[in-house]
């Protein structure tokens, strides 16, 4: 088994704003692809053109319907991967030590070199955050791109996880949630981040901002209000062609005066 740290010099962690995802599977498949030419064993499909397509992926994004108690109904996009618990089931579990939580970074990690697939991380983990890979025969999971964050060879701005990095709406932030001044705990302080399933013990350091009513008349003047300058004629007075034309329309029988 494997014994977890006492304590993490960071919380490196995501904060995801269902807000603002769109759910459209961006950060899903920069995750893939990154991870897949980059970061360890490729992660495999089967029969990926075929009738039953299967593959391994280390972020998913599920969409569900919600009916508040008061307003229409909203559409929620649910991304989910690994969260990086602080007490991670996953890793205490781990009968080769495969799985780990670092101590500089709080990144929980697994050593494919020594990992069985034994799958004891899978069942313990009550959020379905990993997934055996078929292929490579041993088990997958979010890194928090490790090979991003601290790689000097890129640019400064590349240097989060690429689900963040690709993210169109710009729901997901990256950044040390053990630091209270760090801008992910202020927007977590400032929104009310929550932690996911948090009756379960593991003190997950990833985040979510819950979305927020959405009031359709409210929002309809609000973008009412935001058009109405250019709404506006460019001009009292027409003139060239179109003055012309204006003046020629009144004079018809049933034109403007």
């Amino acid at each position: 088994m494997t014994d977890l740290p006492q304590t993490t010099t960071r919380k490196m962690g995501l904060v995801i704003d269902l807000d603002t995802c769109v759910g459209c599977h961006a950060c899903v498949i920069s995750c893939k692809g990154w991870n897949t030419e980059n970061y360890g064993a490729p992660l495999s499909d089967q029969d990926a053109y075929g009738a039953n397509p299967s593959g391994t992926f280390l972020n998913r994004v599920h969409s569900y319907e919600v009916q508040p108690e008061q307003g229409p109904a909203q559409l929620i996009h649910f991304p989910k991967s690994c969260l990086h618990c602080e007490d991670a089931p996953c890793v205490t579990v781990c009968p080769t030590g495969a799985s780990y939580k670092r101590v500089e970074d709080g990144i929980v990690l697994v050593n494919e070199d020594t990992c069985i697939g034994c799958g004891l991380c899978a069942w313990s983990c009550p959020y379905g955050a990993r997934e055996l890979d078929l292929a490579a025969g041993v088990m997958k999971k979010c890194t928090l791109c490790v090979d991003r964050i601290y790689n000097q060879n890129l640019p400064e701005e590349d240097r989060q996880p690429a689900c963040v990095r690709t993210c169109p709406a710009g729901a997901r932030h990256f950044g040390d949630l053990g630091d209270p001044n760090s801008d992910v705990s202020q927007l977590v302080a400032a929104r009310g981040g929550i932690d996911l399933m948090p009756e379960m013990g593991t003190k997950p350091v990833n985040k979510y901002l819950p979305p927020r009513p959405k009031d359709t008349l409210a929002r309809s003047q609000d973008q009412i209000d935001v058009l109405s300058p250019f709404l506006a004629p460019v001009a009292e007075d027409t003139v060239g062609f179109l003055g012309w034309l204006d003046r020629a329309l009144e004079k018809l029988p049933g034109g403007s005066n």
